[in-house]
C-alpha cells in the first residue's frame, strides 16, 4: 500500500525515486534523516503543459441542474483560496479556463475574430459573455464568504428557489434543493466537504457518497449521478475529442466524456468549426469562443491545478540541466553516477 511504499522510499535500497502527489506529505513528511543528509533530493519541476480542467461536474440529465442560473449560483460557495490555504499548503492554482495553459484559453473580452464567430451566436449566449470578464468568486477576505453566499442565494431567487425554514426549496412547489455528489476515492471527500458545508449554509441539501471503484466507473458511464469529480484533458491542437467532450450526440452516448450532459447548438457547432479550422488563428479563435460559452454557462464548478511534477529522489542520479517543461521531468535522461552510488551504498550498508 501506500505506507508501505513511503517507509521503503524514505529507507533506501527499494525504490530510488517517489513521484508525490499529495500537498500534506510534500509539506510535512519530508523531513526524515536521509532528506536532512542531503542524500535524498526533494525538488519541484515546472511544468508548460496544458493543465486538465477538473471539476464538479453538474449533470444536466437531472432537471435540477438545468437552469443556468443555478449552475451559476452553485459555484459560488467553492471557497478555493481557504481550501489551497488550510489543505493544500498553498501548492494549487485556481483553473479559470477549459484550456488553461495554452494560447487557447480565453481571456478578458471577447475581441477579434473571436468576437466575429461569437456574433453569430449573440441570441442564444448570456448578454453578459459579450461585456464582461469571466471571473470565479475570490475568498481573499473575512467578509468575502457572506458576499458569496447572499450573491448564490440571490441567483437562487432568479431562477425560482427561496430559503424557508433554513432549506432551499422551489419557491412554487416547496420541492427542496437536494442533491448528492458522487464519490470513489479518499480525496474526493477532501475537495467535495468544504463545498458541501458552504451549500449547506444556504440551505442547500448537498451530501456526499463514496462507492467502490468498481460501481463508480459503471455508474459514470452510464451517467447515473447527479455531481461527480471529472477532468478533462486537452493539448494545443484540439480535434475530434472535443466531440467526445461537449458534442449533443456525446451527451446520449454512455461512456462518453460528456459528463454535464451539455446539448447546446452553439457548442455543437464551434467544436465543428475546431475540428475543421482551416489554420491556427482559426483554431485559436474559435477555441478561445468554446471556452468562453462553456465558462458563461456554468456546466461545471472549476477547481485547481498545479503546474509541477513533485519528486524525491536518492542522490544517485546525474541529469541533463534543463528538463522538458512541458512534462516536467524526464527520468528517461537521466543515469546513474557510479561514485554518488558508491557513497550511498557505503553510507546505507549497501541497501542503495
Amino acid at each position: 500500500d501506500d505506507n508501505a511504499a513511503w517507509q521503503a522510499f524514505t529507507k533506501g535500497g527499494f525504490q530510488d525515486l517517489k513521484p508525490e502527489n499529495s500537498s500534506r506529505r510534500w509539506a510535512t513528511f519530508y523531513n526524515f534523516p536521509a532528506i536532512k543528509a542531503g542524500d535524498v533530493i526533494k525538488k519541484e519541476f515546472k511544468t508548460t503543459s496544458p493543465e486538465p480542467m477538473q471539476a464538479f461536474m453538474l449533470n444536466q440529465r437531472r432537471r435540477l441542474f438545468q437552469d443556468r442560473l443555478v449552475r451559476a449560483a452553485l459555484t459560488y460557495p467553492f471557497d478555493f483560496e481557504t481550501m489551497n490555504r488550510t489543505l493544500f499548503y498553498n501548492s494549487n492554482t485556481r483553473t479559470q479556463s477549459y484550456f488553461q495553459g495554452t494560447e487557447l484559453a480565453s481571456s478578458g473580452l471577447p475581441q477579434g475574430k473571436e468576437l466575429e464567430i461569437l456574433e453569430k451566436y449573440r441570441d442564444k449566449l448570456p448578454p453578459e459573455l459579450f461585456t464582461q470578464e469571466f471571473k470565479l468568486p475570490v475568498y481573499d477576505s473575512p467578509q468575502a464568504e457572506r458576499k458569496y453566499l447572499k450573491q448564490a442565494v440571490d441567483l437562487f431567487a432568479q431562477a425560482g428557489w427561496a430559503i424557508k425554514g433554513g432549506k432551499m426549496v422551489n419557491a412554487k412547489t416547496g420541492e427542496p434543493f437536494k442533491f448528492e455528489v458522487l464519490g470513489a476515492a479518499d480525496t474526493d471527500q477532501v475537495i467535495s466537504s468544504p463545498w458541501i458545508a458552504n451549500l449547506r449554509k444556504i440551505g442547500v441539501d448537498a451530501t456526499l457518497r463514496i462507492i467502490d471503484p468498481t460501481q463508480y466507473i459503471n455508474r459514470r458511464n452510464n451517467f447515473d449521478y447527479d455531481v461527480i469529480i471529472g477532468q478533462l484533458g486537452q493539448s494545443e491542437s484540439p480535434g475530434n475529442e472535443q466531440r467526445d467532450f461537449w458534442s449533443s450526440k456525446a451527451a446520449d452516448t454512455p461512456g462518453s466524456r460528456n459528463y454535464s450532459g451539455i446539448k447546446s447548438p452553439v457548442v455543437d457547432a464551434l467544436v465543428d468549426r475546431i475540428i475543421f479550422a482551416t489554420d491556427r488563428d482559426d483554431l485559436i479563435a474559435t477555441t478561445h469562443a468554446l471556452d468562453r460559452v462553456l465558462l458563461w454557462n456554468y456546466y461545471t464548478v472549476p477547481q485547481y491545478y498545479r503546474a509541477v511534477v513533485w519528486l524525491a529522489y536518492w542522490n544517485k542520479f546525474g541529469m541533463p540541466e534543463k528538463q522538458p517543461t512541458y512534462r516536467g521531468a524526464d527520468i528517461d535522461s537521466w543515469w546513474i553516477d557510479p561514485a554518488k552510488e558508491k557513497a550511498l551504498a557505503a553510507k546505507y550498508k549497501g541497501l542503495n
